[in-house]
């Protein structure tokens, strides 16, 4: 049996998995649409089956496409593992690593302090912002990996998922909401997503009374009756009153490492290996949060 699969092929198939087409995949993976297709293609002649079911409106995949899926992820992560693992050079060179303020007291500073053990040769330089503006710099190029916050459904193929979560509308007890009136909203800086999703919703008029950058200064104003705040289930705490049925209900996010397609180093890649040993250890990164 003289078949191959090949490795891109398959990163190909998980973008279009990952972002719903042919079209953000190419996107994602910085090519034109028709190579995008022309490796699909090529995967279908090698295994002499149909893998996108091309029917709008119908699923994305056929049975046998599905299925390819879920071995392309298993086989891609055996691939990138086995060329760090059997890489015999000491790991040199620098990386750019972005990180939003609430993932810096979290298991990533556990990962960070082993790694630089690990690999005394390379060099980690820290930024630390909101989420919009760590994806920014991640996109310019700026970045080498990134560990922030996104909404769910913009998961990515390549990403390294460290945990989900849920958003909540929250307030203190003692504070009543008058949707007659603006509502006092308490948000982090204006590039944070949770403040664009929730003032833009439409549904209710918001007065930003308060900016802050840091969790523990947004969760200090909704004790002192300030007004009402976004936050994630990890922040939230038994002094403060869920919102339910009066705003959207907002989606869901995950904690994710990215790494930046335009740079991808050894040392990044290693430094991406060693969370993912750390997500599926017995210490979860998100028990220190």
């Amino acid at each position: 049996m003289n078949e191959r699969l090949e490795i891109d092929a398959l990163r190909a198939l998980l973008a279009i998995s990952a972002h719903g087409g042919v079209t953000r995949a190419a996107e994602h993976l910085a090519l034109s649409q028709s190579a995008v297709s022309h490796k699909i293609r090529r995967l279908e002649q090698t295994l002499d089956c149909t893998l996108l079911a091309r029917r709008a409106g119908g699923p994305l995949f056929t049975e046998a496409g599905q299925r390819l899926c879920d071995y392309a992820r298993r086989i891609t992560e055996l691939h990138d593992e086995a060329l760090a693992a059997l890489d015999k050079k000491p790991l040199t060179g620098a990386i750019r690593l972005g990180m939003t303020e609430d993932t810096t007291t979290s298991g990533i500073a556990r990962v960070l302090g082993r790694f630089t053990r690990l690999y005394p040769d390379v060099r980690v330089r820290t930024r630390t912002s909101q989420s919009l503006n760590v994806q920014a710099w991640l996109k310019a190029g700026e970045l080498d990996v990134a560990v922030m916050q996104i909404f769910r459904k913009d998961i990515l193929s390549d990403d390294l998922i460290l945990f989900e979560d849920r958003l909540y509308w929250v307030k203190s007890p003692e504070f009543q909401i008058d949707v007659s009136a603006p509502v006092p909203f308490l948000s982090f800086d204006s590039q944070c997503f949770y403040r664009q999703w929730g003032m833009g919703n439409g549904t209710h008029r918001f007065d930003s009374v308060l900016e802050c950058p840091s969790a523990a200064g947004i969760q200090s104003a909704v004790r002192s009756g300030l007004g009402v705040a976004l936050l994630n289930g990890l922040h939230v705490t038994s002094d403060m009153e869920v919102i339910n049925d009066l705003f959207p209900n907002p989606p869901d996010i995950a904690y994710v490492a990215r790494s930046s397609l335009k740079r991808r180093n050894p040392a990044a890649m290693a430094l991406i290996e060693e969370i993912r040993k750390e997500v599926t250890s017995a210490l979860p990164l998100r028990a220190a949060v």
